[in-house]
């Protein structure tokens, strides 16, 4: 019979991980925590949270994880925006999405819960967004520089690569031929930061 409920040990190890979101121990350091010699039994265990819709890694870096609060069902329908004008300081996610969309949640790196997609538009993000791209990203205001972020700058819905400097926020685009700027200091938000690519099949 396939397993359904937690063992004592990975309920042990579920509370340790909610314990230490925003500074995550090692694997050596969850054996020692949970009493066990192998960092194997570690790894095998949060396989299993895993893999009954407990826990959420991101595949890039394991250690950066979500406990999620009950476990996934395997289809999330994430809210689809457009990148439409807000107002002032307007959030883009205030709006009313303009679909639903199914996406399986193996697709989505962290708890469905704080997902949402966007529909770019233009050419300021090539080559790594396309119009038309549909844009997984993860709700949260705090951003460090190197990030693509979904934010409103202005009233301006955008999605831009950040850079954070003593003077302010720049917003980068890839695309060269778009200079880069600075992000207003009293009308600006960040909406999210930019997991996945995951289509144009609906551009």
């Amino acid at each position: 019979m396939a397993q359904t409920k937690l063992s004592p040990l990975q309920d042990k190890l579920l509370k340790i991980l909610s314990r230490h979101l925003e500074e995550p121990l090692s694997y050596r350091e969850l054996a020692r925590e949970i009493d066990v010699v192998s960092t194997n039994t570690v790894s095998y265990h949060l396989r299993q949270l895993e893999r009954l819709g407990h826990l959420k890694r991101d595949p890039a870096d394991p250690r950066h994880y979500a406990v999620l609060g009950a476990p996934e069902t395997g289809i999330a329908r994430l809210n689809l925006y457009g990148l439409a004008r807000c107002g002032p300081n307007g959030s883009l996610l205030d709006g009313t999405p303009v679909d639903r969309i199914a996406v399986s949640t193996r697709l989505i790196p962290f708890a469905a819960a704080d997902a949402f997609l966007v529909k770019a538009k233009g050419d300021s993000m090539e080559p790594r967004v396309y119009d038309g791209d549909l844009v997984l990203a993860k709700r949260q205001s705090a951003t460090e520089s190197g990030d693509i972020a979904v934010c409103v700058n202005k009233g301006e819905a955008l999605i831009k690569k950040i850079k954070k400097d003593s003077v302010g926020v720049i917003l980068i685009s890839l695309n060269p031929k778009y200079e880069p700027f600075f992000a207003a200091r009293d009308d600006f938000r960040v909406e999210g930061v930019v997991k996945t690519i995951i289509s144009r099949v609906l551009a």
